[in-house]
Formats: structure tokens, C-alpha cells, sequence
């Protein structure tokens, strides 16, 4: 099981430390994202080399192929990719319902024309992406694929509706997300107390998240928060940001929303998001965030630096001799040009894919290391202009 310790703060910002069967985590922490039980182009080596502690791993994905019951016979999600660090697994919720159109329409009835998603109370009903088939995910078996992986954080299976919906359908939502939360619970519960009955030798525990939905409405975030943490359980998320507001939006809600959650417990912003947003997120006491925008932007082309996103493709930098970023210590930016890097993706270089990747995911992680040094020596508001200044300049 998890332990959170909150080791200093700086307004609503947090200094914290997570212990997990798979080591300790310094809080606040990016997770880079492994959706097939991979940070696409990295291997575990360097990604132990960046600084990673954690990383995810998506139960939508990894259910469908290869499998969690092939992943478990073969040890479980960390002998399965030979990673010793941490893990999460979200529950597979978002990207059930991303793949219908019209989310929400299909509630208790046939889905909409086009739509590969129905929901009913016990669960939602949905085709394959990869080869149509169709499968039935509810509470109790996106509990029982994270059981089988074995992450050491797993999280509750939810409804993530776009954030613009109409207050009426954010509601019923709402209430159906909180009873699937009470049953996850149960089924956690249950699978944690055969574990125990195991003896030694078996699985590692794994610690249940909770997630409040809620959109927009002040009202409707409280009271997912509330009757989530009357649960008690282990730590705690906010959902549903990130799909579809503006960032003003979605800051101003996390400033409202995150100080509500249980402050003994570890607080996850899902899916989130750009560096603007991490640290208005760590300003409003989130200690854990995830998104995949440093790995997706590296393989279009798109580095982030201290003075802003770069994107290496332009004919700008064909004949550049400068690293991507000047003030960047990672291996990339230590050993490579720009106009080299261009070259390889001009080119379709795989190792120009790597590279962006590594030094995107350095900035990330860099980023965390130097935002929790700023709370440690109580500056973070100061570092966190400093740096919004700095990237809005834009690359020399």
C-alpha cells in the first residue's frame, strides 16, 4: 500500500513524498505515459537515467493487447516491461467513451449512428478499436485487469464527459460515477483481502484512487469530492479536465476544486497537460500529473525549452549549430544540433523521434525537480512567473 507524507508548503502548493511498493516518489511528479506498457521510443534504462520514478500504463490498451490475464502469468505489468520503478493504471474509462461520437447520448439505450459506446448502469458496452469485437468493461472488471497487472496505484473506473456538457446530463453522470466508484471499492476491497489471505508471494498490493467528475459546477465538483473522500480511500483524482474548456477555464476550476481534496491523502490531475498547466496545477496543491504531450509532441516535432516550444522541422534551423535549448543538460541537447535534430526528422530518422523524446521528457521532469525545490525554499509564485516569462520570449 501507498503512504503519503506532505513535507513542506508554499501556499496551496506542496512539497510531499509517496512511498510505493516499487520506491519512493518525490511529490509534486510527472508520470510519462506508457499506454502499451511503453514510453514510445525509451527504454526503462533511460527512462531510470531521466529521473522517472512512475509511469502509467493504459488498462483500455493493455486489456485488449496483449491481454491482462497473458500479463499476469507472465509476472505482472513490471516483470512484463522489466521496469523496477512505480506504476499507475488508469481504469480504461476515457478511452471507452473518446471512442463514441456523441458521448453520453447512448445512455440506456442503442448508441448514436456511429458510435462504438453504450452505457448502462452496470457497466458500458463497447467495440474493440483494433478489430471491431465487442467487450463489456464495468466497475468490478476494470478492478479485476488492474488486480492482474499489478500496478501499485490503480485507478476507479468512471464516465469522463466533455467538460461543455449541459449541466442536466453532468448530474446524471455524476451519480452513476459515484455509485461505479462505491462498487470499485468493493471489488478492490475484496481483491486486496484474497491477496492477504495469499500469504507471501503474492501480488503486490495495489492502492484505489478515487476520481471526482463534476465539469464545470463548483457545486457538482464539491460534492464528488465529498462523497469520494468519505470512502477513505487511499488518494484521490480529479477528472475531466482537459476535454474541451479553455485553459482558463480548466486552471480556474483546479484552483476551486483541487484544495477540496483529502490533504493527507496523494492528488492526481488526470491527463494533464502542458508546462503552463502543470504549474498552475502544483499552485493549486496537485502532487501528481500525467499527459502524454511531451511524447507525442517529440514525434511531430515539437520540442519544449526553457524559452519556449521549438519546432524543429522549420526551415529555420537547417543550418543552426545550437542544441535545442542552450540551457538544457540532457543527452540531447548535450551532444546534438538543431540542425541536425531537423535533419532526422526530415529525413524519418527513428533516432531523431528518440531524442526529441528524451530531452522532452527532461524538460518535464527537470520542471518538477526545480518546482519542488521552489517550494522547499518557499518561491514558488516567483519561480513559476519566471517561467511563464521565459516561454512566452519563444526560442532565439
Amino acid at each position: 500500500m501507498i503512504r503519503y507524507q506532505l513535507l513542506s508548503r508554499d501556499g496551496e502548493a506542496r512539497r510531499g513524498r509517496l512511498e510505493t511498493p516499487h520506491g519512493v516518489l518525490e511529490t509534486p511528479v510527472f508520470m510519462p505515459v506508457g499506454t502499451a506498457a511503453t514510453v514510445k521510443t525509451l527504454s526503462p534504462d533511460e527512462l531510470r537515467g531521466l529521473g522517472a520514478g512512475i509511469i502509467l500504463g493504459n488498462t483500455y490498451h493493455l486489456y485488449l493487447r496483449p491481454g491482462h490475464e497473458r500479463i499476469a502469468r507472465l509476472g505482472g505489468l513490471h516483470r512484463f516491461m522489466s521496469w523496477g520503478g512505480a506504476t499507475l493504471t488508469d481504469s480504461g474509462g476515457f478511452q471507452v467513451f473518446s471512442l463514441g461520437e456523441g458521448k453520453g447520448k447512448g445512455e440506456g439505450g442503442a448508441a448514436p449512428k456511429g458510435s462504438l459506446v453504450k452505457i448502462v448502469e452496470e457497466g458500458v458496452e463497447f467495440r474493440s478499436h483494433l478489430d471491431g469485437a465487442r467487450h463489456f468493461l464495468s466497475p468490478e472488471k476494470a478492478i479485476e485487469v488492474q488486480e492482474a497487472l499489478g500496478a501499485d496505484v490503480i485507478m476507479a473506473f468512471d464516465e469522463c464527459p466533455p467538460s461543455l456538457a449541459d449541466r442536466a446530463y453532468h448530474e446524471r453522470s455524476l451519480a452513476r460515477t459515484q455509485r461505479w466508484l462505491d462498487r470499485c471499492r468493493a471489488a478492490w476491497s475484496e481483491a486486496e483481502a484474497r491477496k492477504a489471505d495469499a500469504g507471501p508471494g503474492a501480488r503486490t498490493s495495489c492502492s484505489l484512487f478515487g476520481i471526482a467528475q463534476g465539469g464545470l459546477f463548483p457545486d457538482l465538483r464539491r460534492r464528488a469530492v465529498e462523497e469520494a473522500a468519505a470512502l477513505d480511500l487511499p488518494g484521490y483524482a480529479l477528472g475531466g479536465y482537459a476535454v474541451g474548456e479553455e485553459p482558463a477555464q480548466m486552471w480556474e476550476g483546479v484552483a476551486r476544486d483541487a484544495p477540496l481534496l483529502p490533504p493527507d491523502k496523494p492528488r492526481y490531475l488526470m491527463g494533464v497537460g502542458t508546462p503552463e498547466d502543470l504549474l498552475a496545477g502544483i499552485a493549486a496543491g496537485v502532487d501528481m500529473f500525467d499527459c502524454v504531450l511531451p511524447t507525442r509532441c517529440a514525434r511531430n516535432g515539437l520540442l519544449f525549452t526553457r524559452r519556449g516550444r521549438l519546432t524543429i522541422r522549420n526551415a529555420r534551423w537547417a543550418d543552426d549549430p545550437r542544441p535545442p535549448d542552450p540551457e538544457c543538460g540532457c543527452y540531447t541537447c548535450r551532444t546534438f544540433s538543431r540542425a541536425y535534430l531537423r535533419h532526422l526528422f526530415r529525413a524519418g530518422e527513428l533516432l531523431g523521434l528518440r531524442l526529441n523524446t528524451l530531452h522532452n521528457l527532461h524538460h518535464y521532469l527537470e520542471l518538477m525537480a526545480e518546482a519542488r525545490r521552489a517550494i522547499e525554499e518557499r518561491r514558488f509564485e516567483s519561480f513559476r512567473r519566471e517561467r511563464l516569462l521565459a516561454w512566452s520570449a519563444g526560442p532565439e
